[in-house]
């Protein structure tokens, strides 16, 4: 199977023609949340951007195994091998058990990926299901000699997986001799590691980690590097397609992967292709919980933020996140978010617009319709080029823009489909819908408030059996009762109930 799709491969740092393995399986590897509180709109990029990737490779007619998983333990704070687990400490702050406290944000992040449109993943694997894997992985970098104990916890040996003709550092470009000269780590604490460049593939468990395993080294938990690892092979194999997630990740979590992956047995750089999304900046600066900049994804639903004027519904903030090329920064601000409800809007009733359609009544169709038909085709096509080159959402929205100018005249001027052909012209709304919806994943809101509707109607009630128009009661009564309302009239005025 041969498609035209080119994807950026962070590791080679080029753009290459997308060739799965063992076409037309194609495995994809996002890595997931740490789910210790909830989601800011910069935590949905990554998911959003593979959800239109897989649904697009599923458009092209691949099968794909999209895995993105749950860190639920090992992700210490700022994300290093020192300090107390992030979900711990929340628990320990709440009083609670800490899988109450990954349960909870766990399940409303599910929550929002599903309100922004994202389909879930195929497989959605929790770390702490997955011990027995990652100390099985562990065991092979050890054997292979590329790991080592020291007091209760295992560290991955930097110096010597470089000086064995591997190259940490391959993905992200670091090299090891700066960050050893840059590295402000203070070893004091850490003096088990024999490098500063060491990370923890399994660590010894303090008494107060309240998250802990039996292993053949003592009592301890998970890197937090180790868990996608094991993860992504069990699942994948040992490469897969497809890894990736936030720029952010590249160095070190995604590094250390690869580092990981080839001193194991599997020995490959885990994925072939890694892809990498950029990130969400508040006044030019990253979005992050760190810099306590950051806007949760209830907060922009709600519109309950400093930054915010008004709630923003999912689907504007679907379309504001792909109106940008996913390598690209988005700088998010209110006036950017209501040009996005706008865009938003446009594509919407533009969905509405080519069910209308309609060559008039008594007109013929021209006899050629060539030139009209390749003009029509060929803004199809463009809408296409846009996603076939490294999945251009931003460019792609704008092709389907001048489509939809196309269509605009059409409906403007229903004569002029006269000029068209009825085939060209069901290609033609067939991709439109197909993209907006299949592959941009946008859907059409309910913007209208079913309370206030009824309100209204029951109003046009009372108004039309005050003016004695009982033809008009009838219609009203018989409309409501088709949808299961019972109109009540009663000494304190008009009621409804629902219909028993």
């Amino acid at each position: 199977m041969q498609h035209p799709l080119s994807l950026h491969n962070t590791l080679t740092r080029r753009k290459e023609p997308f060739e799965p393995l063992h076409s037309p399986f194609v495995g994809v590897y996002l890595c997931g949340p740490t789910v210790y509180s909830e989601a800011h709109v910069g935590n949905a990029r990554g998911p959003v951007v593979f959800d239109v990737l897989t649904r697009y490779l599923r458009h092209l007619g691949y099968t794909v195994r999209y895995v993105r998983n749950i860190t639920d333990v090992g992700h210490l704070e700022g994300d290093a091998d020192e300090g107390e687990d992030k979900i711990s400490k929340r628990a320990r702050a709440q009083q609670v058990e800490p899988m109450q406290v990954a349960q909870e944000y766990a399940n409303r992040y599910r929550r929002h990926m599903d309100a922004l449109g994202c389909m879930p993943p195929d497989i959605e694997p929790l770390a702490t299901g997955h011990i027995i894997e990652q100390i099985q992985l562990i065991e092979e970098i050890i054997s292979n000699g590329f790991a080592y104990e020291a007091n209760g916890s295992v560290y991955f040996d930097v110096p010597k997986y470089n000086s064995s003709g591997n190259n940490y550092g391959k993905l992200s470009g670091r090299v090891p001799e700066e960050l050893l000269s840059g590295s402000r780590e203070n070893l004091a604490g850490q003096d088990e590691k024999r490098s500063p460049l060491d990370f923890a593939l399994w660590k010894r468990a303090d008494e107060r980690h309240l998250m802990r395993w039996p292993s053949p080294w003592g009592e301890g938990f998970p890197g937090w590097h180790l868990e996608c690892s094991a993860m992504s092979r069990k699942y994948l194999g040992q490469v897969s397609d497809i890894h990736g997630g936030g720029l952010d990740l590249m160095f070190p979590h995604h590094e250390c992967e690869i580092a990981q992956s080839q001193a194991s047995h599997s020995h490959t750089d885990e994925a072939r292709v890694w892809l990498h999304n950029n990130m969400i900046t508040v006044n030019g600066q990253k979005m992050s919980k760190s810099f306590g900049n950051f806007i949760t994804i209830s907060e922009l639903f709600a519109g309950q933020h400093a930054l915010l004027s008004q709630p923003y519904s999912p689907m504007v903030v679907r379309f504001f996140l792909l109106q940008a090329h996913y390598r690209s920064t988005v700088d998010i601000s209110d006036e950017g978010l209501q040009a996005a409800r706008k865009g938003y809007r446009k594509l919407m009733n533009g969905l509405r617009q080519i069910e209308r359609l309609n060559l008039p009544e008594g007109t013929e169709r021209a006899p050629e319709t060539e030139e009209a038909d390749a003009e029509l085709r060929k803004l199809v096509a463009d809408c296409y080029v846009g996603l076939n080159d490294d999945l251009n959402t931003a460019r792609c929205i704008a092709s389907l823009f001048n489509l939809l100018r196309k269509f605009n005249g059409y409906y403007n001027q229903p004569a002029t489909l006269a000029q068209v052909g009825e085939a060209a012209l069901g290609e033609a709304t067939l991709a439109f819908r197909t993209l907006v919806q299949d592959i941009l994943g946008l859907r059409d809101e309910p913007r209208a408030n079913a309370e206030e509707l009824l309100g209204l109607t029951l109003q046009f009630y009372q108004e039309a059996k005050a003016a004695k128009d009982y033809a008009k009661v009838d219609v009203i009564r018989a409309a409501l009762k088709e949808q299961g309302i019972l109109v009540k009239d009663t000494k304190a005025g008009v009621d409804w109930a629902y219909e028993e």
